[in-house]
C-alpha cells in the first residue's frame, strides 16, 4: 500500500494508535492524530508522534480534518456510537480498525485469532510452536500486557517472519474491508461485552466478519460440535479443521496424548501431563495451536518439544503464591462469565473464589451450579458484587427446585457454599480469602467481570492480587 501524500487520520493515542500512527508515518503519510483525552500520559505520548511528524490535536478532534483524510484508522477502545464516529457517518467517511490498515503492510502469510476466551493464549501458544521447530513468525495484535506488539508495529520489522499471527478482538474484526487471513481460528463463543453491544448476535456479527474476505485458499480452524461457531462460519469458503473430542477431528487427545491428524495416519505429538499450563480449558487451546503451527508448516518434533516447553502467562490461570498449604492463582484475564467458568471447571482442589468487578450486564446465575460443586467461599466485590450474590442465588435456587431437593448445608439457597458481599475495597477482600481459606485450598481469582471500577486494567488488577497473595495480607 502505497502512502506518500496520503493524509492517514488516526482516532485515539491508546497503544495500537501509536502505533499506527508511527507505522504511517514511516510509510510515508501526511499523518494527523486526535484523541479527547488529555492527560499526562497521553499528552506525553502526542509529543513524541508530534516529534515523529505528525500533527496532533488533544482534548477533541478537527472533524474536517478527520472527514476529508484519505484513510481513517480508529483505536478498538474507542465505542462505534462515540460521537465523532457518528459525525463520520453522517459525512459518509469511513474508518478501519489498526489491525486491518497494518496487514496491508504484510509481507507474509497471516494467522489471525478469535473467539471468546483463549485467544491470546493460543495466538502465543501458535507462535511459540512455530518457533519450536524453526519456522519464523511474529506475534502481535490484541494480545496486550506488554507480551507482545500492536499488529502495526510487526509491518515494521526489517526482517519479515514466514507468518504473522495476530489476536483479534471483536472491536478490531468490526474495522476490517480487507482483512484475509490464511489461517484463521476460532477459539470458542459466549456472550461477552455486552456493555458495548445491544445484544449477543451483534457482537458474534463481528467476530463473524473473520470470514468476509475468504476464498478457496483459506484455512479454519474450528471447535468440534459447536453449533454457534458452525452457525456463525456458515458457508464460508475454504478448508475446516476441528480440534477437539468429536470422531474425526484433526486435533485431539487419544490415551493422553496431543495428536493430529491432517491427512491420513495420526501424529502423537507429547503428554498432556507434560504440558505446563493449568486447566482443561488450556488443552482446548493447545490442541487448536498445534493444528495451526501444523498446517503452517511445523513438523511434529517441534510442536512436541513446544507443548512440553510452554509457559503460563501472565493473569491467566497463574500461581503466583503457595502459602501455609493454600495455593493463589491469579486468573484476571477472566473479564466474563464463560472464562470463570472454564477457571472452575478445572480446579482438582475446593477453593475460595473472588468474583466481581465492573459490572458488565451478564447474568452470574450460570456461574451457581459449577461454583456450588467446587467452591466454599465466593467473595462478591466491586460494582458487581450485589448483582453476583443476587444472582448466584437465584442460579442455586433454580438448581435446587430443578433437581427436587436442596443440597444442604449452610449457603445461600441451600447450598454448600458460602457468598459473602464484599465493598471496594480490593486489599480487604484479598484479606478476607486469606481468612477463610484452609490448608488444601485454593484462592482464585477469577473476577467474570472487568477490572474498570477499581483498576486501570485486568493487568493492574492481576499484579495487585500476586502481591497481596505473597505476603502483604
Amino acid at each position: 500500500m502505497e502512502l506518500s501524500g496520503v493524509s492517514v487520520a488516526v482516532i485515539g493515542l491508546g497503544v495500537s494508535g501509536v502505533a499506527a500512527a508511527r507505522l504511517a508515518i514511516a510509510k510515508g503519510a501526511d499523518v494527523y492524530v486526535s484523541d479527547t483525552r488529555s492527560e499526562e500520559s497521553v499528552a506525553a505520548r502526542g509529543a513524541d508522534l508530534r516529534v515523529a511528524g505528525a500533527s496532533v490535536d488533544l482534548g477533541g478532534h478537527d472533524l474536517e480534518r478527520l472527514a476529508g483524510a484519505g484513510v481513517v484508522v480508529v483505536s478498538p477502545g474507542v465505542s462505534p456510537n462515540a460521537p465523532v464516529l457518528r459525525a463520520l457517518a453522517g459525512r459518509g467517511q469511513g474508518w478501519i480498525s489498526e489491525p486491518e490498515f497494518a496487514a496491508r503492510f504484510y509481507a507474509g502469510p497471516l494467522i489471525a485469532v478469535t473467539g471468546t476466551n483463549g485467544k491470546t493464549t493460543t495466538t502465543l501458544l501458535v507462535d511459540h510452536l512455530l518457533r519450536a521447530s524453526g519456522v519464523r513468525s511474529l506475534a502481535g495484535g490484541n494480545v496486550g500486557g506488554g507480551l507482545a506488539p500492536p499488529a502495526s508495529d510487526l509491518a515494521l520489522v526489517d526482517d519479515p517472519p514466514e507468518w504473522y499471527v495476530l489476536e483479534m478482538s471483536s472491536f478490531q474484526l468490526a474495522g476490517v474491508t480487507t482483512f484475509r487471513p490464511r489461517i484463521g481460528v476460532i477459539t470458542n463463543l459466549s456472550p461477552d461485552h455486552l456493555d458495548r453491544y445491544d445484544s449477543e448476535e451483534a457482537y458474534y456479527a463481528d467476530k463473524g466478519r473473520l470470514f468476509h474476505n475468504a476464498d478457496d485458499s483459506s484455512c479454519w480452524v474450528l471447535p468440534a460440535e459447536d453449533e454457534e461457531v458452525d452457525r456463525l462460519v456458515g458457508d464460508a469458503p475454504g478448508k475446516r479443521y476441528y480440534f477437539g473430542q468429536r470422531a474425526g477431528a484433526h486435533a485431539f487427545v487419544a490415551d493422553g496424548t496431543f495428536a493430529t491428524r491432517i491427512s491420513g495416519e495420526s501424529e502423537p505429538l507429547s503428554s498432556v501431563e507434560d504440558f505446563p499450563l493449568l486447566g482443561r480449558h488450556n488443552v482446548d487451546n493447545a490442541l487448536a495451536a498445534a493444528l495451526v503451527a501444523r498446517l503452517a508448516g511445523a513438523d511434529p518434533e517441534g510442536i512436541a518439544d513446544g507443548l512440553r516447553s510452554a509457559r503460563a502467562l501472565p493473569h491467566r490461570l497463574e500461581p503466583v503464591a503457595d502459602r501455609d498449604g493454600v495455593l493463589w492463582v491469579n486468573d484476571s484475564k477472566a473479564t466474563n462469565v464463560a472464562a470463570t467458568h472454564s477457571a472452575l471447571a478445572s480446579l482438582d482442589r475446593p477453593g475460595v473464589l473472588l468474583l466481581g468487578g465492573f459490572d458488565k450486564g451478564e447474568d452470574f446465575a450460570g456461574l451457581a451450579e459449577v461454583t456450588n460443586a467446587r467452591v466454599r467461599v465466593v467473595l462478591a466485590y466491586g460494582s458487581a458484587g450485589p448483582r453476583v450474590a443476587a444472582d448466584l442465588d437465584r442460579g442455586l435456587a433454580d438448581t435446587s427446585r430443578a433437581e427436587g431437593s436442596t443440597c444442604g448445608g449452610e449457603g445461600s439457597a441451600g447450598g454448600s457454599m458460602v457468598v459473602e458481599l464484599m465493598g471496594s475495597d480490593f486489599a480487604e477482600v484479598v484479606a478476607r480469602a486469606a481468612e477463610v481459606a484452609r490448608p488444601g485450598d485454593v484462592v482464585l481469582l477469577s473476577p467474570g467481570c472487568s477490572s474498570f471500577d477499581m483498576f486501570e486494567s485486568y493487568e493492574e488488577r492481576g499484579q495487585r492480587f500476586a502481591q497481596l497473595a505473597r505476603g502483604a495480607i
